[in-house]
């Protein structure tokens, strides 16, 4: 199965997660609503009554993260998104999972690291309010390994995904097939010409947009669609 889906994207964790699952239950059905880029508040507004009328087994719900990485954020109010969304779909829902998002290391995750534990401790409460699983990512030196991060230093590489869809597998009491915290090899640095071009290129191509977007009050999210925003079969080997 490829990593990559025909735009170019990566195939995201939950998509490699349902394929497991579908191997597992011939009636397997899987719907993902996510729309990468979205603030919580869009994920509350769009996304959380769809997926409780879904009755579904098992949901997956990761948001806040974008949030706290913009200037002025109000923590206190994404919290409190956080928790209506969670209220909505604890008892709608066999198995609820929330997460605690992984980080590059670097000088920006330094930056936000006060808010985005902050809005992690949160998370860890209302997991044990309502009775929901969480799969502790941000603590894992592996995934905060640079490598295992995209140009735009935002997102994970595919390697990332898998490791993600492993964790959130093994956290749902499953057999574990490989161990997802593992560093990578020992890889000697770039030279300073590679970084900087990378760092020149990163800029260009995502910093600026980024910084704009801030700027406007927008977001990467908008005007996109879910790719499955209805609860479908999905066969063993099926692209999601």
């Amino acid at each position: 199965m490829s990593d990559q889906l025909p735009d170019g994207s990566y195939r995201g964790w939950a998509d490699l997660l349902a394929v497991r699952l579908a191997a597992r239950e011939p009636e397997f059905r899987y719907a993902n609503l996510a729309v990468r880029g979205k603030l919580i508040g869009q994920i509350a507004a769009d996304q959380i009554a769809p997926a409780a009328a879904m009755r579904p087994d098992l949901v997956t719900l990761v948001g806040g993260l974008n949030d706290v990485l913009r200037p002025g954020c109000d923590v206190a109010r994404v919290c409190a998104l956080l928790e209506e969304s969670v209220a909505a779909l604890a008892p709608a829902c066999g198995t609820l999972v929330l997460m605690r998002s992984p980080g590059r290391r670097g000088p920006v995750l330094e930056r936000y690291r006060p808010r985005m534990e902050q809005l992690f401790s949160f998370i860890d409460q209302l997991a044990a309010r309502y009775g929901a699983l969480v799969v502790d990512l941000f603590s894992s030196p592996a995934l905060g390994d640079p490598r295992m991060w995209a140009d735009d230093r935002l997102h994970l590489t595919a390697e990332g995904h898998r490791r993600v869809a492993e964790a959130v597998w093994q956290r749902l009491g499953l057999p574990a097939e490989t161990d997802w915290n593992t560093p990578l090899p020992p890889a000697a640095p770039p030279s300073w010409p590679a970084r900087r071009a990378a760092d020149l290129r990163f800029t260009r191509v995502h910093l600026l947009p980024w910084i704009g977007r801030r700027l406007t009050g927008r977001s990467s999210g908008d005007g996109r669609a879910p790719k499955r925003p209805e609860l479908a079969p999905l066969a063993c080997g099926d692209t999601p």
